[in-house]
């Protein structure tokens, strides 16, 4: 690679050691390491076309990266930017994966409050929803239970916590959901987003 940059780009061997080799080393490591978050995501979705062909090329950037790590294995700046890489990749992948906001979740939401309010708000914004009475440790309590896009999931929490500021709840990943009764498959991971709120 180094003959083919240097054919094109009329640098030192010294700085393409110290600048250009780390830093394509850092950018081919923001790549895959971004991908593997995607691909992890699909996954846990139930996407079984597009997660095979994200792994390949997770696989193949990595295997760049790699191959100039060991070409220049004297070179302790390619070693700093592939951690460096992994751990900005880490974060990129994170915002993508935020942004994209890919499959459902399912949140449960425990609270002694009436709920009254909260039916309407979910009946005017189309949110389908099951409720339950329970009895917690401080007495009576209602648990509502509902299945969301992801891309939705914003603005149920929000009215939530303008409704029920003090409720407790919790939000999981969902691997599969029936539509037309709504029993959901949960993933066997929470890993892919969970949150436990609990106001006092």
């Amino acid at each position: 690679m180094e003959e083919v940059i240097l054919e094109y780009i009329p640098v030192s061997h010294e700085v393409f050691n110290y600048l250009i080799l780390p830093l394509l080393i850092f950018c081919a490591r923001i790549i895959d390491v971004s991908i593997s978050t995607i691909r992890i995501i699909m996954v846990m979705s139930g996407k079984r076309t597009i997660a095979p062909i994200l792994g390949f090329f997770e696989a193949l950037v990595w295997l760049l990266a790699m191959g100039q790590i060991i070409s220049n294995v004297d070179n302790a700046w390619s070693y700093f930017a592939y951690a460096l890489g992994f751990a900005t990749g880490t974060y990129v992948g994170m915002y993508i994966e935020e942004k994209l906001a890919i499959g459902k979740v399912v949140l449960r939401l425990i609270t002694k409050d009436p709920v009254e309010d909260l039916k309407k708000y979910l009946q005017k914004h189309d949110y389908r929803y099951s409720i339950l009475d329970a009895q917690g440790k401080m007495g009576p309590v209602h648990v509502v239970f509902l299945v969301i896009k992801r891309e939705r999931l914003m603005h149920l929490t929000s009215g939530i916590n303008k409704l029920h500021p003090k409720a407790f709840y919790t939000i999981e990943g969902v691997k599969q959901v029936n539509e037309t009764d709504l029993r959901a498959r949960v993933a066997p991971s929470i890993g892919f987003r969970w949150k436990q709120m609990l106001r006092r």
